[in-house]
């Protein structure tokens, strides 16, 4: 089973993402994860990667598929595997495409977690975590039983990411949202695209993503 799975920042797409590999027996294959191992493996696509890296440039889409070429050849992504951050663009998804072709592969499904973009801002913007045993929170939805007490531990630090703010939020969502939107009709025309409800409790939409994949 091969799986894509489209989320933006702060759905809860990695939580899910760990809940598919749990349930089914996939790999998730990150793509950030897999150019570090590269370099640190010094293979052929990793080195060239390594020079892009070095100089600060973005690594090339031919890069990235190179990467995934050599990743999926491993013994542990026989069974299928989950892509995580790849593809990003219509281009990349041809690429793609192409791969699994030469390959005698196919992409069983793509997993769109649907979001409402202000209830999205609001769930990031207010969480925080325990400094100590971090154990997570949110200003308005799951508040410590205690105010300013953590429930777990006792403690009375907690941390709030600083990128947890309404503008990052709010730019990272438009820049998923613009590199994702042609996608959609992408995989939608290949009959692939599965679209559910991000918004729903954790595990609902877990309950959503294992009705889709059971029809595959």
């Amino acid at each position: 089973m091969i799986i894509i799975l489209l989320g933006p920042p702060g759905a809860g797409k990695g939580t899910q993402a760990t809940r598919i590999m749990n349930n089914n027996g996939l790999v998730q294959l990150s793509t950030g994860d897999m150019l570090r191992a590269a370099v640190a493996a010094q293979t052929e696509v990793g080195k060239k990667a390594k020079d892009f890296m070095d100089s600060g440039k973005l690594v090339t889409d031919d890069i990235v598929i190179g990467i995934i070429a050599d990743r999926i050849e491993e013994d542990d992504c026989k069974s299928g595997f989950l892509l995580d951050g790849f593809p990003r663009t219509v281009a990349q998804a041809e690429a793609l495409d192409q791969l699994l072709i030469n390959k005698g592969l196919k992409l069983d499904a793509v997993v769109e977690m649907k979001v409402n973009d202000e209830s999205l801002v609001d769930r990031i913007t207010g969480r925080y975590t325990c400094a100590e045993c971090n154990q997570g929170y949110h200003d308005t939805n799951l508040k410590p039983q205690k105010a300013g007490v953590c429930d777990s531990c006792g403690s009375t630090n907690f941390n709030r990411r600083s990128d947890d703010n309404r503008e990052t939020v709010v730019s990272r969502l438009a820049t998923y949202h613009a590199q994702t939107a042609p996608l959609l009709p992408f995989y939608e025309a290949q009959g692939v695209l599965k679209t559910i409800d991000g918004m729903a409790d954790i595990d609902d939409v877990t309950v959503q993503i294992n009705d889709v994949l059971k029809q595959l």
